[in-house]
């Protein structure tokens, strides 16, 4: 899907209710899994040992619920593009919810819908839903309420 262009961050005032994507499909394999347990520390056997895991409560190893959040980013990007701006900043999160494990081998992408627009002096807080599916799943993998701040230029 094309992303959603808003000529400048003044423009997102009647974006409410505006679809969001859905993004590419990103696959996680296990050489994903284990960079992302190095670059945090968390190295539990659920994650990065595959033999031990193929026995476990998942029948695989799984991404870590964090490792999927993180590629939140690179999705919006696909599909929110706000032009005339001096700085995006992630803003936070309202809510978020790991709803299923992510098992090696899975594709994930977002689907969202822009939930609600705050202008401000320091620029327009953006809200939205995102739900990162799982190919093949009747379940997500996450649903969050994020929040970004696009500054506009001046």
């Amino acid at each position: 899907m094309t992303a959603v262009v808003f000529a400048s961050p003044a423009d997102l005032a009647d974006a409410v209710g505006t679809a969001l994507g859905p993004s590419s499909w990103i696959e996680i394999d296990q050489e994903r899994i284990t960079a992302f347990a190095e670059a945090t520390n968390d190295r539990q056997w659920i994650h990065v040992d595959p033999e031990r895991a193929a026995v476990g409560p998942f029948g695989a190893t799984i991404a870590h619920g964090f490792l999927t959040l993180s590629l939140v980013s690179s999705m919006v990007m696909e599909l929110l593009d706000v032009q005339n701006t001096s700085a995006v900043v992630n803003y936070g999160a309202d809510r978020l919810r790991f709803v299923k494990p992510v098992v090696v081998g899975s594709r994930v992408r977002a689907v969202g819908e822009i939930t609600g627009v705050d202008s401000g002096a320091s620029g327009v807080k953006l809200a939205y839903r995102l739900t990162v599916e799982i190919e093949g799943s009747d379940k997500p993998a996450l649903v969050l309420d994020a929040l970004t701040l696009f500054v506009p230029q001046t």
